[in-house]
């Protein structure tokens, strides 16, 4: 038993040194002007997925290396130990980067891929602001545009298809947050604005239901001398709900509203007569 901790002890205290030699060796890598040296090591540590070292090699390199031999890799290894530490943001200005500054090399394809890709990751949920979302769509039309040949085409489209519904949801739920606050109003513009951009949402229909019901909401309680002209776009509406959704979900509610409406467009005309 002793022996066995006695060992257990020695071999606690080979790996402590071994891990601290390395650490020592990578310090004084990291302030080494050997800068071939660094380089290779720095691939090194990529290769050995040891991706925070590398990365912070090759930042060290970068300036060094510009319009040198070594420039391409260190910028596309760059970019790659970036994306790898979850870095998304930075690594896509990387790619983007790296296709301007080689415009001519045999990864610059892949890199404008890489660019909008690393921007999907960093893409947030859909509640959150979503800049880095369109900035993202913008790049992987831009990238299927411009290499429609593309191996990636199918992951492009995919990703698309993924960031503009998160979009489509945001857009959505802002609309019917207006509802839900009483902004009939706003509720009607924002759902309108939402079936233009978005004709083949999934959503279509649940959007059309809360354009009859916000529009309702704000007709019935308008000036008089408003609600006849109001009235009427719900009826309108209605319609056009009638004929697309046939057997919807919420044709009975939307047929109730449709009948207040007829009654109150009749109270109107028959109060215009007397």
């Amino acid at each position: 038993m002793h022996f066995m901790k006695k060992t257990a002890l020695s071999s606690f205290i080979l790996i402590a040194i071994t891990a601290l030699s390395s650490c020592n060796g990578y310090d004084k890598m990291l302030k080494s002007t050997d800068y071939d040296a660094k380089f290779n090591a720095a691939v090194k540590y990529y290769n050995e997925e040891r991706y925070s070292r590398a990365r912070q090699l090759f930042e060290n390199l970068t300036l060094y290396y510009r319009g040198n031999e070594h420039s391409e890799d260190i910028a596309w290894y760059y970019g790659q130990c970036l994306k790898e530490g979850g870095f998304y943001y930075t690594a896509a200005y990387q790619f983007q980067t790296f296709t301007k500054r080689f415009p001519y090399s045999s990864r610059v394809e892949e890199a404008a891929f890489l660019s909008a890709y690393c921007k999907f990751l960093d893409s947030p949920e859909h509640s959150l602001d979503q800049s880095t979302t369109k900035e993202a769509i913008t790049e992987f039309e831009q990238f299927t545009e411009r290499y429609p040949q593309s191996a990636h085409i199918p992951e492009a489209n995919s990703y698309l298809d993924q960031l503009r519904e998160k979009l489509m949801l945001k857009d959505y739920e802002i609309a019917i947050g207006y509802y839900n606050t009483e902004a009939y109003r706003a509720a009607v513009v924002a759902l309108n604005s939402f079936i233009n951009n978005y004709p083949d949402s999934k959503r279509r229909e649940d959007a059309m239901y809360y354009i009859i019901k916000s529009g309702f909401e704000y007709a019935i309680n308008s000036r008089e001398d408003k609600m006849k002209e109001r009235l009427q776009q719900v009826v309108n509406d209605f319609d056009k709900f009638a004929t697309t959704f046939k057997n919807s979900k919420y044709m009975t509610d939307c047929q109730n509203i449709y009948t207040r409406c007829k009654a109150e467009l009749a109270r109107i005309e028959n109060e215009s007569k007397q």
